[in-house]
């Protein structure tokens, strides 16, 4: 049965923080650094590139206050598997740039390992642990795709993994493009990140009581927002970004879930689809999923040119948002993103239509719904903060009779997810009327010929409440007020209230000879997580579908 709101605790859980830390947790900004466990010593690695072929030579950076380290290399699937091991690898304090998160740690590199020729492709987790100075353990967590062979892949899926939202989300070295200690007052965002450092905790491995994004509390009217996942990673020393994007978080719960269900799943990184688009050919189904909201221009072109040729895309992820452009051979991305108008170099003598800004910006001229059905800004955020706190946690269904659906037993008007929630936090949407009682997209919102939604629920750009003080707000209507300048010039009041109410779908529409299947929000994986009957039927209806099975 779906969780109602009375079934949930009515309290927030209790970290052990003060106010002050609690305040502290969600509007401060606290990151990993080499150095910030000196008093037990630490280690921290990264690979020279996001993944490998077989036969490729993996370099690992390490800089460690131990002597010594040794690494255990596990394949992160429907089964762990480890491949590799080693001890005794010699290891060195490596000193880092003040602005290692924009232009790279530029350690040496410590060890060089070769992936075997047998190292089917997935996520290959990095165990390194060394001596601490007080004699307990340290150690670090990294992850490497291996990616798929050349070649026909009938049967198989691909899955591609949110590299790019990883590197965005990533606090290691102190600036993201989020939050920063880049600019004048060394308190702006960065609008170029490095792949050449550590992933920050969390973004690999996680304990299993680590929240995630979306409140699983039935907050009581009239009760100032609250944020425990962000709570939870300031009293246990995590990134305060971990429930955000990862490995952890998201991209491993379906990659886990797929090979269980008995499917044949490949992986690759986003880089793959801007470098090597042809390794999207041979496969009927390509999958993108949980919090994926960071592209480039060449990563559209790869997915909508195999879609056209007859590629199938499912996407059960949300906030398709943010273009962004790669340098330096892939190693640094670039996303200027509110302040792209004012300082992106593409508005002054490029091609403004690679500016990095949302991708419904006007001069962009290439809507997020052209490639995948939904709009990130007719969307949001739903579920966390004062947004639709006490909304619905599944997704309104609307139209039972779709394939997706089949064997489901769900009729017009359930929730589809709801005891899993699986809607949230940040879900994509359309500009839609209903008619009938169904739902059809409007004539100048942009949908691609043939759309159907399947399934709308409400959300929110601005945090709206008559009884919660304006400093309370996190969310508050920052991104409606840039949505409403974006879209129609101005951050008026009159263009904020043509924004600020925002819905998320599942849509299906059919693309040259190819097919696109979008359910979109950030929290699908949830479903898979927990096991929800009724989201792992949906998910294998799309699989099934997609490669021929049904």
């Amino acid at each position: 049965m779906p969780v109602a709101m009375t079934d949930l605790p009515t309290k927030f859980p209790d970290f052990g923080l003060t106010p002050h830390q609690r305040r502290q947790a969600v509007r401060g900004h606290y990151w990993e650094w080499l150095g910030m466990d000196g008093e037990h010593g630490e280690i921290w690695c990264y690979s020279d590139r996001f993944s490998y072929r077989r036969g490729e030579t993996v370099a690992l950076h390490v800089s460690s206050t131990a002597s010594s380290f040794s690494v255990a290399i596990v394949r992160d699937g429907g089964a762990e598997t480890q491949l590799f091991e080693k001890a005794g690898i010699a290891a060195r304090w490596q000193d880092t740039p003040d602005q290692c998160s924009v232009v790279g740690c530029g350690w040496d590199a410590s060890f060089e390992f070769r992936v075997g020729d047998d190292w089917p492709s997935g996520a290959y987790r990095v165990t390194l642990t060394a001596d601490g100075r007080d004699g307990k353990p340290i150690r670090c967590h990294h992850l490497f795709i291996v990616t798929p062979q050349p070649g026909k892949k009938r049967g198989r899926v691909l899955q591609v993994a949110a590299t790019g939202t990883w590197l965005a989300y990533n606090t290691w070295g102190g600036s993201n493009h989020y939050e920063g200690i880049t600019g004048p007052n060394r308190d702006q965002y960065a609008p170029m990140v490095s792949t050449q450092r550590p992933w920050c905790r969390g973004f690999i491995v996680l304990p299993k009581e680590a929240p995630r994004v979306p409140l699983e509390v039935a907050v009581p009217p009239k009760t100032a927002p609250r944020y425990p996942h962000m709570e939870w990673a300031f009293a246990t020393g995590y990134s305060k970004k971990y429930a955000s994007s990862g490995w952890a978080s998201y991209d491993s719960h379906f990659f886990r879930f797929a090979e269980r269900a008995g499917y044949g799943v490949d992986l690759a990184s986003q880089h793959e689809l801007h470098f090597s688009p042809e390794i999207l050919d041979g496969y009927d189904c390509v999958v993108f999923v949980g919090h994926d909201e960071y592209w480039t221009w060449e990563m559209r072109d790869a997915v909508d040119a195999y879609v056209e040729l007859g590629g199938h895309a499912a996407r059960f992820a949300g906030n398709f948002m943010w273009q962004t452009r790669l340098e330096d051979e892939g190693r640094r991305q670039v996303c200027y993103k509110y302040r792209a108008r004012a300082e992106d170099p593409a508005y002054r003598g490029g091609d403004v239509t690679r500016a990095t800004t949302s991708w419904e910006a006007p001069e962009i001229g290439r809507p997020g719904a052209m490639t995948f059905g939904l709009n990130a800004t007719r969307g949001l955020y739903a579920g966390w903060g004062g947004c639709a706190p006490r909304g619905v946690r599944g997704f309104p269904v609307y139209r039972p009779e779709h394939w997706a659906f089949a064997g489901t037993g769900i009729y017009y008007g359930d929730l589809l997810g709801a005891d899993s929630h699986v809607y949230g936090y940040e879900v994509d949407g359309l500009d839609h009327e209903i008619r009938g009682g169904l739902p059809y997209p409007t004539p100048d919102g942009g949908a691609p010929d043939g759309l159907q939604i399947l399934a709308v629920g409400m959300a929110a750009q601005v945090e709206e409440s008559a009884d919660i003080a304006f400093e309370d707000q996190f969310l508050a209507d920052e991104d409606g007020r840039f949505t409403a300048e974006t879209l129609f010039g101005e951050a008026s009041e009159a263009n904020l209230e043509k924004v600020k109410r925002g819905n998320g779908m599942i849509v299906n529409f059919p693309r040259g000879k190819g097919e696109v299947f979008h359910a979109g929000s950030c929290e699908w994986v949830a479903g898979l997580l927990t096991q929800d009957a009724m989201v792992e039927r949906v998910t294998k209806n799309v699989l099934d579908r997609y490669l021929g099975r049904s």
